[in-house]
């Protein structure tokens, strides 16, 4: 073993320095990086050195040496995370999810249009489930009064539980009376179908001031209904319209089905929430 006796003086003066392996050691003996220059370094007996080690080294003369590799401290395992016992927070209930709204449009043509006149329906003017709408009683006729009407049949109540948003009817004035512009008097009423007997009439209203056809304007219509009469075909308490007067006057004829297709169309606009 070498007799290392000559290493043991004062260091009084000498100093330690760091360093950076550059090569290994081999043969006692390694590169090492000092303050930025490359120097060679002998390594004490016993001491292995890798590159990039970082070194102690002591100088003596112009002779330096490694005498024990750096390492770092040893990492601490890091802190289990703090326990939150803390009472949990208790806020308000998620509100409810708002209804989703459906909303439509259902057409409506009539089941049947027909004309009552002296106690039974009239058979005069084509068939008598597609015939013309009278209301009145023409000027000099031996005939009696008039009450004309629409049948929707079942399909109103198609969209039950609907709320009903706004009515609409297709009206059309033939020629029949004066050619001025009159307003029939709107009925609604009970009967969905046809009935053999003369219908139940209920609510009414004005319906829209109307010219004979080619001869005075306007002689065709949209007629707003009240909402009211399309909720209520909706619901199935009511099922039909209905023209009539308690006098002759105004006399007014408006198309049934076989004179015009669109006539006495009835449409509901309507929406459903869920």
């Amino acid at each position: 073993m070498a007799d290392w006796a000559d290493t043991r003086v004062s260091l009084a003066g000498q100093g330690a320095v760091y360093g950076v392996a550059v090569t290994a050691s081999a043969s006692g003996a390694c590169l090492a990086s000092v303050g930025g220059i490359q120097v060679a370094v002998r390594v004490v007996p016993g001491l292995t050195v890798a590159a990039k080690d970082k070194l102690l080294i002591l100088r003596r003369g112009s002779t330096y040496w490694a005498i024990a590799v750096l390492t770092a401290a040893p990492a601490m395992p890091p802190s289990p995370p703090a326990v939150d016992d803390s009472p949990p927070v208790v806020s308000d209930p998620a509100p409810a999810p708002k209804p989703t709204t459906t909303t439509g449009t259902l057409v409506c043509s009539p089941v049947a249009t027909s004309t009552w006149r002296d106690g039974h329906w009239r058979t005069d003017l084509g068939s008598s489930t597609s015939a013309d709408t009278f209301q009145g009683r023409y000027s000099g006729s031996s005939y009696g009064r008039n009450s004309g009407f629409a049948f929707y049949g079942s399909k109103p109540r198609s969209i039950a539980g609907a709320t009903v948003t706004k009515a609409t009817v297709r009206l059309r004035r033939l020629v029949s009376g004066d050619y001025g512009r009159r307003s029939p008097t709107l009925r609604l009423v009970s009967e969905s179908t046809r009935p053999s007997g003369f219908p139940t009439l209920n609510e009414s209203a004005t319906g829209p001031a109307l010219g004979v056809i080619n001869q005075a304007s306007p002689w065709e219509t949209t007629f707003t209904l009240p909402t009211s009469w399309g909720q209520a075909m909706v619901d199935g308490t009511r099922g039909g319209l209905a023209i009539t007067v308690a006098s002759d006057d105004p006399y007014i004829r408006l198309a049934g089905r076989d004179s015009w297709s669109a006539a006495w169309t009835l449409t509901l606009y309507w929406r459903r929430s869920s």
